[in-house]
């Protein structure tokens, strides 16, 4: 479900925080209802176990679900307005009981924190309209050695489609011909190809041998920093 997605998708939810909110358990799931739109539709949210967020929309007089919600081209009038109340359930939900996530999948939030915590500096987001592309830069010189992009998979592989996450690292470049001929390494998306690579970060690579690369990648910058000296 699109909307839920997009809305939750950089948020980790705070299980201690649902029953305060409403939210009743179901087995292994929560569960909260919630009317609007002066009692007329009614709202169902989930929450699994593994924290993923899912939803409808049902019509209180017949309780059937609101189907227009889910027509992409139906955002005006009515149904827009529908579609703005749903939406302020859930930000209220996402508000009250989770926490943001610097990236969207679990390898990225993983590697970000194992590389902030070896290199004592947090990714930062330069761009406006790119809100997920996180760039980590060594402390002592401001020189960039790792960069996390979430980008549609055709960017990397016009066989693919759908959201993914990479991360862009500085390699020499006769390790990166030998990692292109790897699963999960791809030409490094909008960085100079002959020093730089693109990596997925979609758990076909261990965190252990993306680390690795890190390290190499964060070397560099170091040397920079000594030849300038």
């Amino acid at each position: 479900m699109e909307t839920e997605k997009n809305i939750f998708k950089r948020t980790e939810i705070n299980f201690d925080k649902l029953s305060d909110f409403g939210f009743v358990k179901s087995g292994d799931d929560w569960i909260y209802t919630k009317s609007f739109m002066d009692n007329s539709f009614y709202a169902i949210i989930k929450i699994d176990k593994n924290g993923d967020v899912s939803g409808n929309v049902y019509e209180t007089d017949t309780d059937d679900i609101y189907i227009p919600l889910r027509i992409d081209n139906m955002n005006d009038g009515f149904v827009g307005l529908v579609r703005d109340e749903y939406k302020c359930i859930l930000e209220d939900i996402k508000n009250s009981c989770g926490q943001i996530r610097s990236f969207i999948y679990p390898q990225a939030n993983r590697l970000s924190q194992a590389i902030s915590k070896k290199y004592k500096d947090k990714p930062t987001f330069p761009w406006d309209k790119f809100l997920g592309y996180g760039v980590f830069k060594n402390p002592k010189n401001g020189r960039w050695y790792a960069i996390i992009m979430n980008l549609d998979k055709q960017k990397i592989d016009k066989n693919l489609s759908g959201e993914i996450e990479v991360m862009n690292v500085k390699l020499r470049k006769d390790k990166i011909t030998h990692l292109l001929k790897q699963e999960g390494f791809y030409p490094a998306y909008h960085m100079n190809k002959n020093n730089w690579i693109t990596i997925t970060l979609n758990e076909t690579l261990s965190d252990d041998t993306i680390l690795a690369l890190v390290e190499e990648s964060h070397t560099f910058t170091e040397q920079k920093n000594k030849k300038s000296k």
